[in-house]
């Protein structure tokens, strides 16, 4: 598992797809039509939609793609996104990325559980720790395109999750997040997504 693992990461380090250098002015202007979801700042108001302040741009440029190709299956973002173009989706990556990251706060009674999971995954159900890719404070990976995650709504997170889980969300690099996602339990993911809002 952890040999298929790095050589995902080195593969998706070298030969990612590249994205256009994004401004983050235009990207400021175009944001206008996200805001309603994500807040002025990228700092979304509603647990249900992701926060994008402080987010890798590559990795931003990358979903915002995805959802146009229908690689991403979201109504409103498929949406959202089919009228962008490559440079659009450079200049919201640039914009968001250059927004301060919000914090969250995780319920007390789920920290410890998540900790655990995060930094150590489950030996037992084979569960790979959230760190060997998203980083010891959360902050991902932007070679990889593995996002930060630090300060993200619960909600959210625990959605993705579960969307992994059931095949609904297909877009991770060698299935690594549908395999992972696939061992946890509710409780797993809810603790976890819990420690991720509170990680800052």
């Amino acid at each position: 598992m952890k040999k298929t693992l790095i050589a995902s990461i080195a593969s998706l380090a070298l030969f990612g797809t590249a994205f256009a250098a994004g401004d983050i002015e235009a990207g400021k202007t175009k944001s206008a039509m996200c805001m309603a979801c994500h807040g002025a700042d990228g700092i979304s108001p509603a647990p249900n939609f992701p926060k994008l302040a402080g987010q890798h741009a590559d990795y931003i440029a990358k979903q915002l793609k995805e959802f146009k190709a229908g690689e991403r299956v979201d109504a409103t973002m498929n949406g959202m996104a089919a009228a962008l173009s490559e440079q659009d989706m450079a200049d919201l990556g640039a914009f968001y990325a250059s927004q301060k990251r919000g914090n969250g706060k995780a319920a007390e009674d789920k920290v410890e559980a998540g900790q655990a999971l995060y930094r150590a995954g489950n030996m037992a159900s084979g569960v790979t720790a959230c760190v060997a890719c998203h980083g010891p404070d959360n902050s991902g990976n932007p070679m990889a395109k593995f996002p930060g995650l630090s300060g993200q709504h619960a909600d959210y997170t625990v959605l993705q999750l579960k969307n992994f889980r059931s095949g609904a969300r297909a877009n991770d690099a060698g299935s690594m997040m549908r395999g992972i996602a696939k061992k946890m339990t509710d409780a797993e993911i809810e603790a976890v997504a819990q420690y991720i809002q509170g990680l800052h």
